[in-house]
């Protein structure tokens, strides 16, 4: 590892001398220099990558479990001591460089057998075959209950014996937190130390706990303290970093070098990885310093009053899909004229003054209290729309998020200067091996591989699926789908079956909680308002009629196990209340339920008043609200393809946005120099 102190892997110590440095100079530049194609040429980028990895195949990794599950007779008649003794011994031969197929059976057997002593779970054939998967750089497909967390902790443990650092990125603090210190009883009789970086770690204790071999963090967290490094590093940024890191000659002269936190990229192991790598791949994560007090707020305030005064349609035109907004010639002559020469002197300026006025006007018209955002404490919390978790240090760009402050007529924030800033798209294609695990891979299967240039394997259930997927129910308002999830709910508990209703936003999730108060349904309410009480609330939702609504339970991490009895009545029911824009994020949901082979239930039950048809398919949904206008019962079940197709538009577009930010990104690292 490029570091200038001794780094402790359990038993193994070393310092890092000049041939690990041009190791490491060498995995820093085999950089993913993928591009964004097109037509045939995509196809073919997809096909090759899978050729790359062609022998590499699920019936493959069926043998090669198998042949790990060979061995489970050997190391479980081995005395503690004795397992120890041949656990280093595996340990430095990984660690040396000589490990061969029959050592990374045996290293997968013997992690096997520890966890099994350690924390009195042994991994499944499946298991087996998704860290064997993950540790020849794929990224598998489990299903949600499948045990991806042990499954993590096998290839890590095998990563780690290779005496490079290894990044576990989890979907939340929480998680990160919490697995670190469940496998560490693994990894320590392993000869390795597990550490976790939360937002709550010190500066002063992160760069020890990147110092260990195995990292367990979040990748806000991890790509923040990188952009730190980069900034600290000054015009020595990668490459120029690394020929520094080589050739300086202060490192000749005894120089002091520069302090880095994160000593280096190597291997990446992803948990909920489309969640990463497709839902917040173009996400920017800005390194930003406070420019002091907002001279400005004044402005935005002035902005959103002129805002109100224009009418929709005349002066200004709102695209929802794209977020934006236009003003009209009309508008922008009225806007003109409601201001006066006493004003302040940026409002005679005419592309400030419009670019003010449509940041208010975005604000008003497409991000929504309850939504997008919440209020907390007199601020604006950004929601995570595929988590329904709170973003506390987020900040839109731009100003929006100062106009958002306006709308609700809070104190205004000064915009923040910003110092670095980069994608999670871009910072995870830097890592020479990623892999990772998820349980919907296969929906962006294309664009994974295409993207990453790393294949995508779906690994079979350890037992077969019981999970009913009951057929659709589609209203013509918002009103007669809330009235028929209550009733279903009611239906459900009736019998004793648990219930977990998935919503989309706070707002709807508070809303649904009100009606249940209102027919005395006792009931849990999770989202991020309630986010505190999660691990007590996830625990109870599997009990014998027990009430669960969530806002997005996607990358929750956390299985709903059934209570006594409850198999023997149906298992879990999902309800989904709204489509989500990708459907990946309904599949997570409905795989909450019948987990590891129990029975289950879920049901999709919607509005053609949904957000997602309102703003993709407008035209046609309008269509058949007008059509069953005076209809109280679900509309035929055809109706589903209008939000088949919206969720298909709101994918492609999702995708063309990515793609976009990709080209551009692939552009700067030809073009610039650092």
């Amino acid at each position: 590892a490029p570091s200038f102190e001794r780094l402790s892997y359990g038993a193994v110590t070393a310092t890092p001398i000049q041939s690990d440095l041009a190791l490491w100079h060498s995995l820093r530049t085999r950089r993913r220099r993928t591009h964004e194609t097109r037509g045939l040429d995509a196809t073919a980028n997809r096909w090759l990558a899978r050729a790359q990895h062609a022998r590499l195949s699920l019936a493959w990794l069926k043998r090669e479990a198998q042949a790990v599950l060979a061995l489970d007779g050997h190391w479980s008649k081995l005395s503690d001591a004795q397992l120890d003794e041949q656990v280093a011994q595996l340990r430095d031969a990984f660690a040396c460089g000589r490990h061969k197929s029959e050592h990374v059976h045996a290293g997968l057997a013997a992690i096997r057998e520890v966890a099994a002593r350690t924390t009195g779970q042994k991994p499944y054939m499946v298991q087996c075959m998704g860290a064997l998967g993950m540790f020849h750089g794929q990224i598998v497909e489990m299903a949600t209950g499948e045990g991806k967390t042990l499954t993590a902790s096998l290839v890590v443990t095998l990563l780690g014996w290779l005496r490079r650092p290894v990044h576990v990125i989890t979907a939340n603090d929480y998680l990160a937190q919490r697995d670190a210190d469940d496998r560490q009883p693994i990894y320590r009789r392993c000869g390795l130390v597990a550490g976790s970086i939360t937002g709550e770690t010190p500066p002063n204790e992160r760069a020890k706990v990147y110092r260990q071999p195995i990292v367990y963090t979040t990748q806000k967290e991890l790509v923040a303290d990188w952009l730190r490094d980069q900034i600290a590093l000054g015009r020595l940024r990668e490459p120029v970093a690394t020929r520094w890191l080589l050739d300086d000659p202060r490192l000749k002269r005894g120089g002091a070098a520069p302090s880095v936190m994160v000593p280096g990229l190597h291997f990446a192991v992803v948990d909920e990885l489309d969640a990463v790598l497709i839902d917040e791949a173009v996400t920017p994560l800005i390194i930003a310093a406070p420019r002091g007090e907002d001279s400005q707020a004044p402005l935005f305030e002035r902005a959103r009053d002129l805002a109100e005064l224009l009418v929709e349609n005349t002066d200004y035109t709102i695209n929802l899909i794209k977020r934006q907004c236009e003003l009209t010639r009309q508008g922008a002559q009225r806007l003109r004229d409601l201001l006066s020469d006493q004003e302040h002197a940026i409002w005679q300026a005419r592309r400030r003054r419009e670019e003010l006025v449509r940041q208010a006007l975005v604000a008003r018209h497409c991000y929504h209290h309850g939504v997008h955002y919440q209020i907390v404490e007199d601020q604006v919390m950004i929601v995570d729309e595929s988590t329904g978790r709170f973003m506390p240090d987020r900040h839109w760009q731009h100003g929006l998020h100062q106009a958002t402050e306006a709308k609700h007529h809070l104190q205004v924030t000064a915009e923040n200067e910003t110092l670095a800033s980069l994608s999670f798209q871009r910072f995870f294609r830097k890592y020479p091996v990623l892999c990772g695990m998820t349980g919907t891979a296969i929906d962006a299967q294309a664009e994974l591989e295409t993207t990453y240039g790393t294949p995508v394997r779906a690994i079979p259930t350890n037992r077969p699926c019981r999970r009913e997927i009951l057929p659709d129910l589609i209203f013509t308002s918002a009103a007669d789908k809330w009235h028929a999830i209550v009733q279903e709910v009611k239906d459900m508990h009736a019998l004793g079956r648990p219930v977990l209703v998935g919503t989309r936003s706070i707002e709807a999730s508070e809303h649904l909680s009100g009606m249940l108060t209102e027919h005395a349904l006792e009931h849990e309410v999770l989202n991020a308002v309630h986010h505190n009480a999660e691990a007590k609330i996830i625990a109870g939702a599997g009990e014998h009629g027990a009430v669960t609504v969530a806002t997005n339970m996607a990358g929750r991490g956390t299985d709903i196990k059934l209570g006594k009895g409850v198999a023997q009545v149906g298992g879990l029911h999902v309800i989904l209340t709204e489509r989500h824009s990708s459907r990946r994020i309904d599949r997570q949901l409905f795989g909450r339920s019948g987990r590891q082979g129990d029975p289950g239930s879920a049901r999709s039950i919607t509005s053609l008043e949904d957000e997602l048809v309102l703003k993709y398919t407008p035209r046609l949904s309008a269509a058949l609200r007008r059509r069953y206008a005076t209809q109280t019962m679900p509309v035929p079940s055809w109706a589903k393809v209008v939000f088949d197709r919206a969720q298909q538009r709101a994918q492609r577009l999702a995708f063309r946005s990515r793609a976009m930010t990709l080209r551009h990104e692939d552009h700067l690292d030809e073009s610039l120099p650092v």
